[in-house]
């Protein structure tokens, strides 16, 4: 039915649609420390390392129009099951759904990759996306304050946490 959204593991002919969705929010300022705009090559070792590190797009009509991925937390071997979770949409499609639909599937993912626990940052005036893990059963563990400078500006971060498999407290 056109109009569906589709959420499939992230092929490398997604990179650059991956990439551009991310710049989006380099530019907007709302959700990464990142200020170096990326390119292609940047997510095709992502993409290449999807098995072990689950990276997820949502797709409309054709289009990618968001993507969610993990990354390693820490090599400190009892936190080699924790991921580093993140996830971005493009502007037109936000607020519609795609963002919890894909952050679930992407903790499903997680999940059957042998991950115990997705951890995220995000900054503390970004409530679209404190609202959104919320949704997906995430907690809030705290604030990190002052955690680094964007535009030359302080910026804290508030750091969430979702257990998966057998880390879920019964």
């Amino acid at each position: 039915m056109p109009g569906d959204v589709v959420i499939r593991v992230a092929a490398p002919a997604d990179a650059g649609a991956i990439a551009v969705i991310y710049n989006e929010g380099i530019e907007e300022r709302q959700a990464t420390f990142q200020t170096n705009l990326q390119g292609a090559a940047d997510f095709e070792l992502p993409i290449a390392r999807r098995g072990e590190y689950p990276l997820l797009v949502a797709e409309r009509d054709g289009r990618v129009v968001a993507w969610a991925g993990t990354k390693s937390y820490s090599d400190f071997p009892p936190y080699r099951p924790v991921a580093e979770c993140m996830l971005y949409v493009t502007g037109s499609e936000r607020g519609r759904g795609i963002g919890t639909r894909l952050l679930n599937a992407l903790a499903a993912a997680a999940e059957e990759a042998g991950f115990t626990k997705l951890i995220g940052k995000i900054f503390t005036g970004n409530e679209r996306s404190a609202a959104l893990v919320r949704r997906c059963g995430f907690r809030e563990v705290g604030v990190h304050l002052r955690h680094g400078r964007l535009d030359g500006e302080w910026r804290d971060v508030l750091l969430v946490e979702r257990p998966l498999g057998e880390a879920v407290p019964s």
